[in-house]
């Protein structure tokens, strides 16, 4: 049995992630799945794991991720944000650091709606006189 410290959640754009940390020697899954294979490219896992770094915490717990929705960028954001939760959570000092970073901020940009009478959400069909 795992014993489970602190569990967050985490949103960026459509992707949603669940987070569950407990004390370890890093080991780091998403989606039953190491973290390599997942995800294999090297500059969002760096992005993903922002929070650990700042905190000073990297290696010290295992990481269980459950993410859907979105792709993989939105899937990392999610991450990020869950992460910064889910160490405040286990520990509250961590967080003015974690906010000062922007890792507790949820990131509120989203796709914009296409509108009625319209090919997409800004684009508008070309104007002709006649």
């Amino acid at each position: 049995m795992i014993d489970i410290i602190a569990s967050a959640t985490g949103r960026r754009k459509t992707a949603v992630a669940r987070i569950y940390l407990s004390l370890g020697d890093g080991k780091v899954q998403i989606n039953r799945r190491e973290k390599e294979a997942y995800l294999p490219d090297e500059s969002l896992q760096i992005y993903m794991f922002q929070p650990l770094q700042i905190a000073g915490v990297e290696g010290k717990y295992d990481i269980q991720v459950f993410v859907k929705g979105g792709g993989l960028s939105g899937q990392a954001g999610a991450i990020r944000h869950a992460i910064a939760r889910a160490l405040c959570q286990a520990d509250a000092d961590l967080r003015a650091p974690l906010k000062a970073a922007g890792c507790l901020t949820r990131d509120a940009r989203m796709k914009e709606r296409k509108k009625p009478g319209q090919p997409g959400a800004r684009a508008r069909f070309q104007f002709s006189k006649r």
